[in-house]
């Protein structure tokens, strides 16, 4: 079991609550500061999970903590019938719903408030489940990751996107000090959230990367487990089936 870090460490709700209200305080702000402050990588991570899916042809696809939703944009590549993206944020779902009805996407792509740990779907009803970099943001990752097992058809994929720690020298110190140094001052002057982008390297720090988290992946259900990592080791696709 992870470290448990929350965004706002004087305050006395939950991890789940504080999450929620984090991520509606910087969704005005979220696009821009994803694609600034990873120099635009992010973009390309999630092309290559979403082409991991391609041999599968999944028609109904589950993106949970889907935030503004572009990974459930890109997943439109696969052509298929029916996306839906779930979020505890109104503020960032209220984005997604605007970049998707932009993009004249709302017939294939629906957005709704929901919690990872209490999908409202019924057993076995997705052919793919995937989340980009928002596992570690659970309150509690096996009842996440149990959960969405449970909607995955038996035979189905699901595909992870989460941010990890690079192990090699020289990047690794290059990287500590960007993302422990860098980036929180970025991310407070064009969010003006304090805590947001302080919480973030906290959460990839505690966050059971790599073989660990494919030990929880394999004890909650799912088999034939891969981790990919990317960039030197900045970020990880985790695949696993059902």
């Amino acid at each position: 079991m992870s470290k448990e870090v929350k965004p706002y460490k004087k305050e006395q709700l939950g991890k789940k609550e504080q999450v929620a209200k984090m991520f509606n305080n910087i969704s005005p702000k979220y696009d821009l500061l994803n694609h600034l402050l990873s120099l635009g990588i992010d973009i390309r991570w999630r092309k290559k999970a979403i082409r991991l899916l391609k041999p599968s042809s999944p028609k109904t696809i589950l993106d949970v903590a889907t935030g503004t939703a572009d990974f459930a944009i890109e997943a439109i590549s696969l052509r298929p019938e029916k996306i839906i993206g779930v979020d505890i944020s109104d503020g960032m779902l209220e984005v997604g719903k605007e970049k998707i009805k932009k993009k004249d996407l709302t017939e294939i792509i629906s957005l709704e408030n929901g919690d990872s740990e209490n999908l409202r779907f019924p057993d076995n009803t997705f052919d793919a489940v995937i989340v980009a970099f928002g596992v570690r943001n659970f309150e509690n990752l096996e009842n996440g990751l149990a959960s969405m097992h449970r909607v995955l058809k038996t035979g189905g994929k699901v595909v992870i996107l989460e941010f990890s720690k690079p192990n090699a020298f020289p990047f690794k110190q290059l990287y500590n000090f960007y993302f422990k140094s860098i980036l929180p001052i970025i991310g407070n002057v064009v969010s003006k959230d304090n805590s947001a982008y302080t919480y973030l390297p906290e959460s990839v720090q505690a966050f059971p990367q790599g073989s660990k988290f494919l030990r929880i992946l394999t004890n909650t259900g799912f088999n034939q487990t891969e981790c990919i990592p990317l960039t030197f080791g900045i970020c990880s696709i985790y695949t696993a089936t059902k």
